[in-house]
């Protein structure tokens, strides 16, 4: 079941759910909006390699906005950190940044329970865009659990994305042990 306004709201009040900076405006129906961090990030290599650590680019999205090209991607992070201690966090692009041909993830839009940081977008175009520092980006919908936790993500010793940052965050799939 997704939360509702009412419960987003009694979950930060008990501390389950955090999000900082908060703006009760953001707060939707049953969602709340997060908004573009000041950084961008791009891949030095041209080709990837999933077996080895891939370096970025980290630069910051200037005043006068930054143009995302298509067939680029693009590492963005959200200007909002987040905390969720008992609900499964999904991130989704909002309808009005889809319909600028925004993509704001490839994948990775579900979070896990006891996940606490920034979230990485990882953004793709299909048009020229150009994108703005603390534009609205996407909005968190929050799950209920059903059962008990036995291993958070904040807790796993093999998590690879808990220090806390206001990058953007490249794969770091060359841990995984396969």
């Amino acid at each position: 079941m997704i939360l509702s306004d009412k419960q987003i709201l009694e979950e930060v009040e008990k501390g389950t759910i955090l999000v900082e900076p908060f703006n009760r405006d953001c707060l939707g129906t049953n969602s709340y909006d997060v908004h573009l961090g000041r950084y961008l990030a791009t891949y030095k290599d041209d080709v990837l390699d999933a077996r080895k650590h891939n370096e970025i680019e980290t630069f910051e999205i200037p005043e006068e906005g930054f143009v995302l090209e298509p067939g680029n991607l693009y590492l963005g992070v959200t200007l909002e950190y987040t905390e969720t201690h008992a609900h499964v966090p999904f991130l989704e692009g909002k309808s009005s940044v889809g319909r600028l041909g925004i993509d704001i993830h490839a994948t990775a839009g579900k979070g896990d329970v006891g996940f606490c940081n920034t979230w990485t977008l990882e953004i793709s175009v299909s048009k020229k865009v150009r994108v703005y520092y603390g534009m609205p980006i996407g909005q968190l919908i929050y799950f209920e659990v059903k059962g008990g936790i036995e291993n958070y993500y904040n807790q796993k010793q093999n998590a690879k994305y808990n220090h806390r940052t206001i990058t953007p965050v490249e794969s770091m799939m060359w841990m995984n042990e396969w």
